[in-house]
């Protein structure tokens, strides 16, 4: 599919947009005086924090398709490996190859996202899911960094839990449930087709809350040359040709 220029730099600038956004919350959030703070409002905040991460790792993930920046594929890979590493020191190189080993052989036992072929029930899938994608290395940066925050710049340890560390793990759940668990898993009555996956039903704005659409899954294997932001299109016009005949 052909990109046209408008369409490219519309996808950048939602990509800069997201950082952005991710970036200027948590530069608010991890100065807040949590101890003045309504409970509702730290519920609040932590929220909009998860759901910032996860649209971080979406906007990498269309990175790994060539979509956010078609036009240059060099400024493509900065602007997903920057927000892989933002996301939690991720490397952009390890988690490109394992996505596209996940598109050739989508729940299957060579996808890297599926579960062990013995436990497909949500947790233990999950910790499966997890372990595969986290180093030592990657924790130990992780570490560090949270201590370079809490002692070199005086940042709390509390708000760095709440609107840190905690967003991060929780859109790490958001991620699995809604972009792996619930598109892949076999209900029961085997796969449609060679995708082996399927689609929420949920209106534009749900999906989009949910999980930047990702949630349109079935589309999107289909059609891995698609932006998040273009998913509802696709799939309303993959509705009206199933309609139409």
């Amino acid at each position: 599919m052909k990109f046209g220029k408008i369409d490219a730099y519309k996808g950048l600038g939602i990509a800069l947009l997201m950082i952005m956004a991710w970036g200027g919350s948590l530069g608010i959030f991890l100065n807040l005086d949590v101890a003045n703070l309504h409970p509702a409002g730290i519920v609040l905040a932590m929220l909009w924090q998860t759901f910032l991460y996860t649209g971080l790792f979406i906007t990498a993930h269309d990175a790994m398709h060539g979509t956010l920046f078609p036009l240059n594929r060099k400024i493509n890979n900065f602007i997903g490996s920057l927000a892989v590493r933002l996301y939690a020191l991720f490397s952009y190189r390890k988690l490109h190859a394992k996505h596209w080993e996940h598109h050739r052989h989508p729940a299957s036992e060579d996808d890297p996202d599926f579960h062990d072929g013995e436990h497909p029930q949500f947790w233990r899938w999950y910790l499966h899911f997890f372990i595969g994608y986290v180093s030592w290395q990657q924790l130990a940066g992780m570490a560090i960094a949270y201590n370079v925050l809490q002692y070199g710049f005086s940042i709390s340890a509390i708000n760095l839990i709440l609107f840190w560390a905690g967003p991060a793990i929780l859109s790490t759940f958001q991620l699995f449930y809604f972009g792996t668990y619930l598109p892949h898993r076999d209900e029961g009555e085997g796969y449609a087709d060679k995708h082996r996956a399927r689609s929420n039903d949920y209106p534009v704005w749900l999906s989009f809350l949910t999980c930047f659409h990702f949630g349109y899954h079935w589309e999107h294997h289909d059609a891995p040359h698609v932006p998040w932001w273009r998913l509802p299109r696709e799939r309303e016009k993959r509705t009206a040709q199933r309609a139409e005949g």
